[in-house]
């Protein structure tokens, strides 16, 4: 199959029909970008090192497994038709017992049946049926190793629900962009190009848009439709319960990373703001998030921050990278001391907290403010170290010695020069 077809110029109408949500709280400067980025940035004494360092661990986190969301397949078997169930539990079992190759031959001639059958058979929202058992199948060919022909399946699968896209309801849309988002997350794994990620995560984040804001639509009075100025903010919706927070945000915080990723940092930009304003809703909001929620959004105003140290620094952007990064520590922060939750239900709070206390050490080293700079660096290598992360506490100990040596080469060139008398003339 091939892929969507899309304008060239198809982002950039998609990020002209996104209006910027509100400020979230500490944040009051426009973002400001340059017109090219490096991912370096200088400090004292002209020494250079990598501001992306850890934040580029996290970029996918809460983002990687979103996709699966929609995923769930439908394990009790009195809702399929006879027709099918046999192949069905056929292939369930060989999956669970890692026989990926007799799975595949029960799940294909399943599949095959299915598209044979009238819709009906398959009521109600045959699409959600049928795509369930064709994720299946992609799921076992690439735990066989054989991702090609799992992309092939997705791709396939993708393209049947487009050619019927009339006849889709809400939820049967929205599996497709669930697969969307996972054909771009395997575009980058298996190297397919950044054309062809591009492709899939614009499309997903095109449609999630539009399938929101039609749902948004029916569910409001013409006096009452957000977004004024024909622009869209999605924390403004009214959002039916069968989409999720993650269902919206998922697609936008991956387009998002594809373009911090390749340094369009004008579109990614938009993208973190939107994903952040649905994970994290306004004070005044009767909404409340959950803990893996505000964490998500933590990390986002993370990545958010690192975006702004790229390139050559300026005082206003280290100030926009730190009132973000401040922001993320303080929901961090604040999230773990009120939840309830597990220690394995905050992970990405963790995680979060380590690259925020780096980055926030990233920047007061490059606003030559050291001593601060020291002990951030140092709770963010006490923290890695504590959850395992090991690039972190690598990144960490390497900007530990970079100080130590800036402060010798200082400490040295302070000292006082001294002549030996033996060669006094």
């Amino acid at each position: 199959m091939s892929s969507p077809a899309l304008h060239p110029r198809s982002t950039r109408s998609l990020l002209s029909a996104i209006r910027k949500p509100p400020s979230i709280r500490a944040v009051r400067r426009p973002c400001h970008g340059p017109a090219s980025y490096s991912t370096t940035a200088t400090v004292a004494r002209g020494s250079s090192f990598r501001v992306q360092t850890v934040f580029y661990i996290l970029l996918g986190v809460g983002t990687g497994s979103t996709a699966y969301g929609l995923y769930s397949f439908y394990t009790s078997f009195t809702l399929w038709p006879s027709e099918l169930r046999q192949d069905l539990r056929a292939g369930i079992k060989a999956k669970h017992q890692g026989d990926f190759a007799l799975s595949e031959r029960f799940l294909r001639r399943a599949y095959e049946t299915a598209l044979s059958l009238p819709k009906e058979s398959l009521a109600p929202q045959p699409y959600l049926k049928l795509s369930g058992i064709s994720v299946l199948l992609g799921e076992v060919l690439e735990s066989n190793g054989r991702p090609k022909s799992a992309y092939e399946a997705y791709s396939e699968c993708l393209a049947h629900l487009q050619s019927n896209w009339s006849a889709l309801a809400g939820q049967e849309k929205m599996r497709a962009v669930a697969i969307a988002h996972k054909l771009g997350e395997m575009a980058d794994t298996y190297q397919q190009g950044e054309e062809e990620e591009e492709r899939w995560l614009t499309w997903a984040v095109e449609e999630v848009l539009r399938i929101s804001k039609d749902a948004s639509d029916s569910s409001q009075s013409a006096d009452k439709m957000p977004g004024e100025d024909g622009k869209i903010v999605l924390a403004e919706l009214e959002l039916p319960k069968w989409v999720s927070t993650t269902d919206v945000g998922a697609p936008l915080e991956a387009l998002g990373t594809f373009y911090a990723k390749v340094g369009k940092l004008d579109f990614a930009v938009p993208l973190y703001l939107q994903a952040i304003s649905l994970l994290i809703p306004p004070t005044a909001s009767r909404k409340v998030a959950s803990p893996d929620d505000l964490c998500r959004g933590a990390q986002l105003m993370s990545n958010l921050s690192e975006l702004f140290m790229r390139g050559a620094s300026t005082a206003a952007k280290l100030h926009q990278a730190e009132a973000w990064a401040r922001q993320a520590l303080a929901l961090i922060e604040k999230t773990k001391a009120r939840s309830n939750s597990r220690s394995d239900e905050l992970q990405i709070c963790e995680q979060a907290l380590a690259v925020t206390l780096f980055n926030l050490g990233a920047i007061r080293e490059m606003s030559k403010d050291p001593t601060s700079a020291r002990e951030l660096f140092q709770r963010s290598w006490e923290q890695s170290s504590r959850i395992g992360l090991r690039d972190g506490t690598s990144e960490a100990r390497q900007a530990l010695r970079r100080l130590d040596r800036l402060q010798r080469a200082e400490q040295e060139a302070s000292l006082p020069t001294t002549v030996d008398p033996k060669t006094k003339t």
